[in-house]
């Protein structure tokens, strides 16, 4: 997998102890990277990070990224190859209730860390993770393509749409230079899978809502989103990893992660379809939240694809039925999470069907 390029490299990994951040933690240490995972503790109860035992499987410091010093530290003393950045205030309606923590940490935190990169010379590559939510939503009938406005109507999609502003600037700024770290930025859409716990998440809402007994309470039954496996994403952000690392400022752009269009589906769908594998709960339509909420979002992946050669491997219901069975052994506490995690991880590699050499085309 991605030509053992993580093999013996020093990644320096922001936000592991969240729950993408913890599947990559466990993907780059099979791929044998030497991981440290740079984050706050674990914010949700209970946490894959701490139910897998991945404290224990990594090297970790536990900090805020709007602590200078402490970052630089960091650098200093682990002087990473590679940074995959993910630490961030991702919940949007928390955004309306903590505006300034939100643009504090999503904005200013990842300034910080790009900042300790770019003062390191041991770090070549640099991948940093926004969101779909960065663009300036239209609510068009077509996914939105890497060169369309940034934007974002509340506070976290803002906040995403100046970080890739300010990316795109400070390579401009300081990364002009061909032995300067390369760095890109990676803009996925809702990523469902086991091992989430936040608040406001449609899946873990559905979980918690079937093992309680009661209904599961949608807001917008009839909204899009581009719904993906956390596998899917993440593949993509090793893939450019890679492609920085081997060829550098070739790649040093943003790109979209995404399902294929014929695969999205509604809030409803979602919900319906995640009764149907559990084998029991029932959705009902609550009251919709003043807040605003997007009723249409796509990703175009085509770049994705044509440029690195990635392309999704698993249609929306499999992601969902992938999601469930994790779960479900973990309600059932009938089998190793751990294991059946790597084994997920080690299914999903057997099954990709990028094309490897589109790129070098």
């Amino acid at each position: 997998m991605f030509n053992d390029i993580y093999k013996g490299k020093k990644v320096l990994l922001t936000g592991h102890t969240g729950f993408k951040g913890s599947w990559l933690t466990l993907w780059l240490k099979s791929l044998g990277a030497d991981v440290l995972g740079y984050s706050l503790e674990p914010e949700t109860t209970p946490s894959m990070f701490e139910e897998l035992n991945i404290y224990g499987k990594c090297k970790n410091k536990f900090a805020n990224i709007l602590d200078e010093n402490s970052l630089n530290e960091t650098f200093n003393l682990f002087k990473p190859e590679i940074v995959f950045h993910l630490a961030a205030q991702p919940l949007v309606r928390l955004s309306y209730k903590k505006p300034k923590l939100t643009y504090e940490t999503n904005v200013l935190g990842t300034l910080n860390v790009l900042e300790a990169a770019r003062r390191h010379n041991s770090v070549k590559a640099f991948v940093n993770v926004t969101t779909d939510k960065c663009y300036e939503n239209k609510e068009t009938h077509r996914g939105y393509k890497e060169d369309d406005p940034m934007g974002g109507y509340d506070m976290y999609s803002s906040s995403k749409g100046c970080v890739e502003i300010m990316s795109s600037s400070f390579r401009r700024s300081f990364l002009r230079d061909e032995n300067s770290m390369a760095l890109a930025t990676a803009r996925a859409g809702n990523v469902i899978g086991g091992g989430d716990w936040a608040l406001d998440r449609l899946i873990p809402d559905c979980v918690r809502s079937i093992n309680e007994g009661i209904d599961i309470e949608i807001r917008n039954p009839v909204a899009v989103r581009p719904w993906q496996h956390v596998l899917e994403p993440l593949s993509g952000y090793l893939l450019l990893g890679q492609k920085l690392l081997e060829e550098g400022k070739k790649y040093a752009d943003g790109f979209n992660f995404g399902p294929e269009e014929d695969s999205v589906l509604t809030v409803a769908e979602v919900s319906k379809t995640v009764c149907e594998y559990w084998g029991s709960g029932n959705v009902k339509v609550g009251e919709k939240s003043p807040l605003h909420e997007a009723g249409l979002l796509m990703l175009n992946i085509d770049k994705a694809k044509n440029v690195l050669g990635w392309t999704p491997s698993l249609t929306a219901k499999e992601a969902v039925k992938n999601t469930v069975d994790w779960y479900k052994h973990f309600y059932n506490n009938d089998t190793d999470m751990y294991n059946f995690t790597m084994e997920q991880i080690k299914n999903y590699e057997e099954n990709i069907k990028w094309n490897k050499n589109c790129a070098a085309k």
